[in-house]
């Protein structure tokens, strides 16, 4: 996939100016650069990158805007999706939750590099977070199982704000099991996207979800107990 076919896929919610192609270029080699001292993705290779990140992350932006939005990305990892977000939608304000000290080292270099002055990182677990109820949208992209990401990311969204649970194809199965999770935390599902990557390879189901009331003060719990006994 080239910039083009990228600038080409995207609604009109999300453009790609020829600033923003070059951040985004500069950010993919940086990418490929930093794999080479640790592991941040199997996917170094500039076209391959556009795809499966730049574009997988964009997909939610073919129906949201994110322009002057607040937004946690919790365990955005090499910066997907909140990092792209960010570049994209340089209106919008983005915390990225990262737990991994070298990653966040990495993702400190990017915004450095690309001058963004709209994302801060924040090199904590989700569970020691203490801005509750404070983001227009909190999102993970292939985090952990939908009951788990919903506890973890649902605290930190406003009443009336958004979580966005990124998913593949098994995420049709986890909505199922979810529905304890989603009746303790207060969510309610709103939208559902799905999309492919280019050529049909790859379906992907974005969950938007609704938080209709103040999440318990006892979620999120430790990690350790929520992946023993997920709700």
């Amino acid at each position: 996939m080239t910039y083009d076919d990228l600038r080409a896929a995207l609604s009109d919610k999300a453009t790609l100016s020829i600033e923003t192609e070059g951040k985004l270029h500069l950010y993919a080699g940086l990418l490929k650069s930093w794999n080479e001292k640790m592991n941040l993705t199997s996917i170094v290779e500039e076209p391959e990158v556009i795809e499966k990140h730049f574009y997988d992350c964009l997909i939610p932006a073919k129906i949201r805007s994110f322009d002057h939005m607040s937004i946690a990305d919790i365990g955005t990892g090499a910066g997907f999706p909140g990092l792209v977000w960010a570049i994209v939608f340089p209106t919008c304000h983005v915390s990225l939750v990262e737990a991994t000290g070298k990653k966040c080292t990495f993702l400190a270099e990017v915004i450095k590099e690309l001058a963004l002055s709209n994302v801060e990182v924040l090199n904590k677990r989700a569970e020691d977070l203490s801005f509750r109820e404070h983001y227009d949208l909190v999102v993970a992209r292939a985090l952990a199982s939908l009951p788990i990401l919903l506890e973890i990311t649902a605290p930190f969204a406003k009443i009336g704000g958004e979580v966005l649970a990124m998913k593949s194809a098994k995420g049709r199965e986890e909505i199922t099991i979810s529905r304890p999770a989603m009746q303790k935390l207060h969510l309610s599902l709103k939208d559902t996207q799905e999309d492919f990557l280019p050529n049909g390879d790859g379906l992907r189901l974005n969950f938007f979800f609704l938080k209709n009331e103040k999440t318990d003060h006892k979620y999120p719990r430790k990690w350790a107990e929520i992946e023993k006994k997920p709700l």
